[in-house]
């Protein structure tokens, strides 16, 4: 009876151990949930605002790209063409900043999307792109931008304002 004693007191003493190394795991990890959003972030804003100054440096070729290449459902292409090109401009500076919280990444998800969608033929490589971008994106507008946005600065100031209204 004794040694069964120490053999759970053993196995309760390496349970203890695995979980303050959990708990110390997951404190490490929490620590780094604003750095991970911010890089983040200014990975996609660099992804889609490179894009968009592409798209600016030779307006022609970008609207006949809409037109023969990109068959974006319902717009016309230089409509859509336009609209795709602000998009990938003002929305990353937003996300960078980190206004908006949802707003901006998820008007770069609906911009990832139609990309994708107006494309005819896309290499397997370019599409599992786009679903990395997508994921990134849908991340940081389900759990947010983070501590590190102006969002998180000016949103209590914010509502401190509308409440002494």
């Amino acid at each position: 009876m004794n040694t069964t004693h120490t053999a759970h007191a053993s196995q309760a003493g390496f349970l203890q151990r695995g979980l303050g190394v959990w708990r110390l795991l997951t404190r490490l990890l929490d620590s780094l949930q604003p750095l991970a959003a911010l890089l983040a972030r200014l990975y996609i804003a660099q992804v889609f605002f490179l894009s968009g100054l592409t798209k600016l440096r030779d307006w022609e070729i970008t609207v006949a790209l809409f037109t023969d290449e990109y068959k974006v459902p319902l717009l016309p292409p230089a409509l859509a063409a336009a609209m795709g090109t602000a998009g990938e401009i003002a929305l990353p500076v937003l996300l960078v900043l980190g206004l908006g919280s949802r707003f901006s990444p998820l008007g770069l998800f609906v911009v990832n999307a139609v990309a994708v969608i107006s494309l005819s033929e896309i290499a397997p490589a370019a599409l599992q792109q786009h679903v990395f971008w997508g994921s990134l994106l849908a991340g940081l507008a389900i759990y947010g931008l983070g501590p590190w946005s102006l969002d998180r600065w000016t949103a209590p100031r914010l509502g401190a304002a509308i409440d002494n209204k």
